[in-house]
Formats: C-alpha cells, sequence, structure tokens
C-alpha cells in the first residue's frame, strides 16, 4: 500500500513478505557451515605462521609465544566473553555462541589432524584464509551467533548503539596486529594485516542492516 505521495509520483514501493525465522536445522546447518568455514581459514594461517582479526587471531598469537593449539586456545580464550554474551546478549544468543565457539574449536581440530599442509604462503594464507573465516564469521551472525569476544563485543555495541560490525571489529582487531608486529617477524606481520583486510571486508560488504530481509 502506498501514500498520496508515491501516488502523485507515480512511484510504487514494492510489498515484500515479513521475514521468516531460520528454523532449528537451518540454525544448526549456518553454524555449523560457518564454524567449518572459520576453522579452514585459522589453520590455513596457523600454517604460514600469520595472525588474524578476532579471537581466532588471539588464538594464533597465543599458539605462537605459549605454544598448543589454535583449537585450544580458541575454546579457552573465549570463555570470559561468553559472561558478556550471556548477560548482554540474551539467552537465544548465549547457546548460539557457545554452539558456535565449541563447533570452531572441535572443527579446527579436526581440520588440524585431517589437513597436512607442508608449505603455503602467507600471501595466499592471507586472502583466502581471511575470505574463509570471514565468511564463517558472516554465517553466523545471519544466524544469530557470536564466534568469539571481538564479535560478541562488536554485535553488543551495534545493536546498542548501531555502529557497523565490519567496522568495529576492523578497529578491534587494530590492537590485534599491533601486538602481531612486536611478536611476529615484520614479513609475517604485514602479512597478517592483510588477511584482517580480508575477513573485515567480508563483514562491511554483506553485514548491512535492512540490505536483506529474514535473520
Amino acid at each position: 500500500m502506498t501514500d498520496s505521495n508515491d501516488s502523485a509520483s507515480g512511484v510504487i514501493e514494492p510489498e515484500f513478505p515479513e521475514p521468516r525465522p531460520h528454523s532449528l536445522l537451518e540454525d544448526a546447518y549456518g553454524l555449523l557451515t560457518g564454524a567449518l568455514l572459520l576453522s579452514v581459514g585459522l589453520v590455513l594461517m596457523k600454517a604460514s605462521g600469520i595472525v588474524t582479526a578476532g579471537m581466532g587471531g588471539v588464538a594464533l598469537l597465543f599458539s605462537y609465544l605459549v605454544g598448543g593449539a589454535v583449537d585450544f586456545w580458541f575454546w579457552v580464550l573465549n570463555i570470559p566473553f561468553l559472561v558478556l554474551a550471556w548477560s548482554a546478549m540474551g539467552r537465544e544468543f548465549f547457546i548460539k555462541t557457545v554452539c558456535a565457539v565449541t563447533a570452531t574449536a572441535m572443527l579446527a581440530a579436526l581440520t588440524r589432524l585431517s589437513l597436512d599442509i607442508s608449505s603455503i604462503h602467507p600471501a595466499f594464507a592471507a586472502v583466502a584464509g581471511g575470505t574463509a573465516a570471514g565468511a564463517g564469521v558472516m554465517a553466523m551472525l545471519r544466524h544469530r551467533s557470536g564466534v568469539g569476544g571481538v564479535t560478541i563485543l562488536s554485535v553488543w555495541l551495534n545493536r546498542k548503539k548501531g555502529w557497523s560490525v565490519g567496522w568495529l571489529s576492523f578497529v578491534l582487531d587494530g590492537i590485534i596486529i599491533s601486538v602481531a608486529v612486536l611478536t611476529r617477524p615484520p614479513e609475517l606481520a604485514a602479512w597478517s594485516l592483510l588477511s584482517v583486510v580480508a575477513m573485515s571486508t567480508v563483514l562491511i560488504a554483506f553485514h548491512r542492516p535492512g540490505r536483506y530481509t529474514g535473520y
């Protein structure tokens, strides 16, 4: 239905159907797909020695500096942020985030054990791994889930202030890259910056309020 101004100008606004919530099965598949994409991205970047955005990047840094698998650190370091997801984002977001973080940690371990990467150029790992990780985060956000501390904080600020998830993530990830510059070889630190750009660009381009119908 259009108002008088629309009728007078001859412009007819299209009518869209009401958004339909995802089913439980669709949510499960979406979160699993996102976790798999993020896991593959993390394993590619781990094999090349670079760092990336979000808690995945923090987990990679810990795996280089302290030792241990990236999947282990991804799970452990996310635990404090799950408290924020519970207290600030609600029960549904909390449950989905716990599932997403757990699935990512488990699938990253499975991917690590399933792939034997003898050599990978950090430029390819930055672009392909960063894009895959960004697509994974995107899938999880579309199903109302966080995927780690940076994303949880960004989504919370997006809902409270309306700020862009992509730009918030980009700024917060700058802190992570700053640490990478101080602790990783200069060349790997530079490729790490490219991975952040690749990952964040996916969110900046596609995570825009009102662009999509549905959840």
